[in-house]
């Protein structure tokens, strides 16, 4: 992608309002960002992208209709950070960039734009705000959006749902999670081809642990190899430490510590592949009792 013209336009844009770029950069980036963004050695993130049009005092599409630039999809942009900070449990983080992007005209052109900001605030008003009834009044919310009847489940419908099971999940719940997950189950068996490989592990990992929890140790332990087999079909890397910590902690609870410390180890690998220092350290603890006959719980 050519990033030169839009480096070059907010050069000219900065220039004409008259502030330098570390004036520019204040409260965005660093100085030394701005500087490699005007020369077109590296594209703003989205939150960025929109503060600096704030600053410069232009609407954030002005940069995308620039003739000769490529345009990058601004939400697809936001909804590619959001995933990232979800998946590394940044859930303060999510509410600055959601807060961020609510003032920006774009998120209310329709109702997938707007249903990204819904779901990912009904995300951090349970994990930061604790509001638990706001959370699902948010996410069910964000799925009504654009959930039709007669119409296949998208992917983002799906995880909304799934955000709203894990919701159901972490309060314990069990019966209400189970119905959420049955009803992502039932639309990936009428799904040709998932774009993201990851909600087909996500979702069977949170049934296993719903069913560990119900004493269903063989049900769970089913729905992780599943999952397992899946990731190592598609050549994902998600989830495997997870599921092979479930698979273990199941043969654990059942008093089968000599399958239990295999799957252990395995998840130990991932863990430490991915410089997951918590889970790490949390499972050579786990390991070194079991061997020594003690017990962990979790």
């Amino acid at each position: 992608m050519d990033y030169s013209a839009i480096g070059k336009k907010i050069k000219e844009l900065r220039k004409a309002v008259g502030l330098t770029q570390g004036e520019l950069a204040e409260g965005i980036c660093t100085q030394a960002l701005v500087s490699r963004i005007e020369k077109g050695d590296v594209y703003p993130s989205a939150t960025a992208l929109y503060q600096i049009s704030l600053k410069l005092g232009v609407d954030v599409n002005y940069f995308f209709e620039i003739g000769t630039t490529p345009r990058l999809d601004y939400v697809l942009e936001v909804e590619k950070q959001l995933k990232q900070l979800r998946t590394n449990f940044k859930f303060e983080d999510i509410r600055e960039l959601v807060k961020t992007e609510e003032k920006n005209p774009l998120f209310y052109k329709d109702d997938e734009k707007l249903q990204l900001l819904y779901w990912y605030k009904g995300i951090y008003a349970f994990e930061v705000d604790k509001e638990e009834e706001e959370a699902f009044n948010l996410l069910k919310e964000a799925y009504y959006l654009t959930a039709r009847q007669k119409k296949a489940m998208t992917e983002r419908e799906m995880q909304i749902l799934l955000s709203i099971g894990t919701i159901h999940s972490s309060l314990y719940q069990h019966e209400e999670a189970l119905r959420y997950y049955d009803q992502i189950e039932s639309a990936l068996k009428l799904s040709e081809q998932l774009h993201d490989k990851s909600i087909k592990p996500r979702l069977f990992y949170n049934i296993s642990r719903v069913l560990t929890r119900e004493g269903r140790y063989e049900e769970s332990t089913d729905y992780c190899t599943k999952a397992i087999n899946w990731c190592l079909e598609e050549e994902l890397l998600w989830g495997l430490g997870e599921l092979n910590y479930q698979i273990g902690y199941n043969y654990e609870l059942v008093n089968d510590n000599d399958k239990a410390i295999p799957y252990f180890n395995r998840a130990l690998n991932m863990f430490e592949l991915r410089r997951d220092e918590q889970n790490s350290v949390f499972l050579k603890k786990k390991m070194k009792s079991l061997k020594s006959g003690g017990y962990i719980n979790v």
